[in-house]
């Protein structure tokens, strides 16, 4: 009978964890969700981008680097600390636009790690975490190419990654203004800059700072310019499943804490004003006033 007890409170044990009360003494919590995953699992699965400048990208040793890789990462160590799970295993798959969500509500990833826009319409799938990046949909062109605006599109190809809002924004515009525009699609942003840089579009329409990114890696970066009127502000979050309300406390938690200490001005030096990997390239891109208000006031609020 003992050994029965043994084996079901082994079991019961199981997703729970150890907290310490304001007396001093251990008492269990039992842990759900993506927490209860992990704990269970001793791993957690990072969804990374392959070619998201500089948020999450492959260095020369096909390693994932990049911002937010660093801010996951900071998430990682706290759950360490909360999981009690000192040799927690991080795990990364490869996530395009157009799996992420997909991977991420299926739970092949645990939390992603990109450049992921938070809107109110994948808020009925996925959910995120406060902001961590505010950036502007602008277009990236040839510079001898004399397109300034939207309007100088009309009748010509125009390339934008798979499963991206720069996408709807573009047939949005296109009703808007009465152009007309062939709609090429790449499988991620190196496809698509490859699409713009052989000649195969005139534009290449998705977030400043990725395309900046894609410039400054390039062959001949000044061959290319960013041009025209922001289509629209994109704030970013880390991407984690939907209705998982303690998981996305220690994920909010966690980066409150990163922009609260000041920490966070020393990671976006490192990754926007200071070379990068893998050929020591700058973006050069200062802190906006946007990003400075959404380190001070957070906030998951989907555009």
């Amino acid at each position: 009978m003992k050994k029965i007890v043994s084996i079901v409170l082994v079991g019961f044990s199981i997703g729970l964890g150890l907290i310490q009360s304001s007396n001093g003494q251990s008492q269990t919590t039992e842990f759900t969700g993506t927490l209860k995953k992990i704990k269970e699992s001793g791993r957690i699965v990072l969804g990374v981008r392959e070619s998201s400048i500089p948020f999450s990208y492959l260095d020369n040793n096909q390693k994932s680097i990049g911002y937010s890789i660093d801010l996951c990462l900071k998430v990682v160590d706290s759950l360490k600390k909360q999981l009690q799970l000192p040799n927690l295993k991080v795990e990364t798959n490869p996530v395009t636009s157009q799996t992420r969500i997909p991977l991420m509500a299926s739970g092949v990833i645990d939390l992603e790690c990109g450049s992921t826009t938070n809107t109110k319409e994948r808020q009925k799938q996925v959910a995120f975490s406060v902001a961590h990046y505010i950036s502007s949909v602008r277009m990236a062109v040839k510079a001898n190419s004399n397109i300034k605006t939207l309007d100088d599109l009309d009748g010509k190809p125009v390339v934008t990654t798979s499963g991206t809002t720069s996408d709807s924004l573009i047939k949005q515009n296109e009703r808007g203004k009465k152009i007309n525009v062939v709609n090429l699609y790449g499988k991620d942003h190196a496809e698509s800059f490859l699409i713009l840089e052989t000649g195969r579009a005139s534009a290449f329409v998705m977030d400043d700072v990725l395309l900046a990114g894609l410039i400054a890696n390039s062959k001949k970066p000044d061959d290319f310019q960013i041009v025209g009127a922001p289509l629209s502000v994109e704030p970013y979050g880390l991407m984690l499943r939907k209705d998982d309300p303690a998981f996305k406390k220690v994920v909010d938690d966690t980066l409150k804490s990163v922009f609260k200490s000041g920490e966070v001005n020393r990671l976006y030096t490192k990754w926007f004003l200071r070379p990068i990997p893998p050929r020591g390239i700058k973006l050069n891109l200062p802190l906006g006033d946007a990003l400075k208000s959404a380190f001070q006031k957070p906030s998951d609020q989907g555009k």
